[in-house]
């Protein structure tokens, strides 16, 4: 296996990746910049949600933060076309990491993906073949480069599709068609389809061929007489996905992200002969020592990456309802959740309760994603205890009130509403304080008597 992954193979795929990379990062970033989502996400809001161990993650100022994409953008362009391109990717990195630590309510899987594809890419040779860097400095260039650099790109998106696969066991997809149904009975309106996807058993059959198109992918698309078929599925499955759920970039990052499951040389059949990627002719093959240190990373890296995704099956309780282990572990738009918070303040010397609504601190976005996400609930608790004892009051308590509907069933209480939050401090341990999970079943919308009637 050794000799397998330090196989030289034609580095083109690696190149292209790095510009298609490029191009995708380039785009979010100028989305972020056009339609206002910097001012939304970054300057409007007063309070922040911090990810755990990372409080100290503050954003930059109003024009800062708007300069931080504006350099993302060119960072990007930078990738694109290789130009000090290890300073570029590094610095992308960073830069956008830091981006997506500022609040844990703009958390999207494909955030953490591209951050991991940026980290990636930092230690791979990616401009080493069609770019600035390669023309300026010589010594740099090569046609070829090690297997296992291609096979790490390629483990990081299969892990994803691996484990979106996963996350659709549960019985509310595959049993009762939720959230799906909830999903698709809202775009009855759409042209020809619309009267079908209103029809329990049609939200049924996608999530069947959700769960298989993510379980199956990895493998169908390591095989090279399945590879062709695999990519023409990938396309359909998520420009499909990306016209009804709305899911920003995640669709086209995936189409794209899976070419490096192509043949390394891929590229070759689009490029006249003459611009192929060609070897230095000073150039040397790294010191094996160096290597096999790079190789162990790379699986230290991989063994990672397989267990960070499992940590949820640690925790009691439906995750999707505790949200424990649900971040980092590729659950891609399987649960819909509603809440509504109320949080209670007791002080000493004072008979009645002070209640505070979420909405005097948080942005409409902020608070739809705090009201059923229970870290979030804890440090807004926090937040909310910290400014009463700033005003002189002592021994302040913290309760909340909060009704949670998951999956379409009817709201019930997620936290206990006699635990003092305040007291509590959020960790890795499984938490007391959120109550367990509905066990009924969740609705089936849609009705036979319009299939009926479609029918005749």
């Amino acid at each position: 296996m050794r000799e397998r992954a330090t196989e030289s193979v034609d580095i083109s795929s690696l190149a292209v990746f790095r510009m298609l990379f490029g191009v995708m990062t380039g785009i979010g970033a100028a989305r972020f910049l056009a339609n206002g989502w910097v001012e939304q996400f970054f300057v409007k809001p007063d309070f922040f949600f911090t990810y755990w161990g990372f409080g100290w993650v503050e954003p930059l100022s109003p024009a800062g933060m708007h300069a931080a994409f504006v350099a993302l953008v060119v960072l990007s362009l930078m990738i694109i076309i290789g130009l000090f391109y290890r300073a570029a990717i590094i610095s992308f990195f960073v830069l956008f990491t830091y981006v997506e630590l500022i609040d844990v309510s703009n958390y999207l899987n494909h955030y953490y993906l591209v951050s991991l594809l940026a980290l990636l890419l930092s230690f791979l040779p990616a401009n080493a073949a069609w770019s600035v860097d390669a023309l300026i400095r010589p010594s740099i260039r090569r046609a070829k480069t090690a297997a296992y650099h291609i096979w790490l790109l390629r483990f990081q998106i299969g892990v994803v599709y691996f484990y979106a696969g996963i996350a659709k066991t549960g019985s509310d997809w595959l049993v009762h068609g939720q959230p799906l149904n909830i999903w698709l009975s809202s775009r009855v309106d759409t042209p020809v389809i619309g009267p079908f996807l209103d029809l329990w058993w049609i939200a049924l059959a996608m999530g069947w061929a959700g769960l298989l198109n993510d379980l199956l992918m990895p493998f169908l698309l390591s095989w090279k007489r399945s590879r062709p078929f695999a990519y023409a599925i990938i396309v359909v499955f998520h420009v499909v996905t990306g016209y009804f759920f709305r899911i920003g970039m995640f669709p086209l990052i995936m189409m794209v992200s899976a070419t490096i499951f192509f043949g390394p040389g891929w590229p070759k059949r689009f490029v006249p002969e003459r611009f192929w990627p060609t070897d230095a002719a000073s150039s040397r093959r790294a010191h094996a020592g160096l290597r096999k240190v790079a190789m162990t990373l790379a699986l230290g890296y991989c063994l990672l990456h397989v267990m960070m995704p499992l940590r949820a099956f640690a925790y009691p309780g439906n995750v999707l309802w505790n949200e424990q282990g649900m971040r980092w572990s590729w659950r891609v738009l399987v649960r819909e959740k509603n809440g509504a918070v109320t949080f209670r303040v007791k002080v000493a010397n004072r008979q009645k309760e002070y209640y505070v609504s979420p909405s005097r601190y948080l942005t409409s976005h902020q608070e739809r994603e705090m009201s059923s996400q229970p870290d979030l609930i804890l440090q807004l608790a926090h937040h909310i205890g910290d400014e009463y004892e700033q005003k002189g009051f002592e021994d302040v308590q913290v309760r909340v009130d909060a009704q949670v509907s998951l999956n379409g069933r009817a709201p019930r209480p997620m936290i206990n509403p006699n635990f003092d939050l305040f007291q509590v401090r959020d960790g890795l341990a499984p938490a007391a304080w959120i109550l367990p999970g509905p066990d009924q079943a969740p609705p089936r919308l849609g009705s036979r008597s319009r299939f009926n009637t479609i029918s005749k």
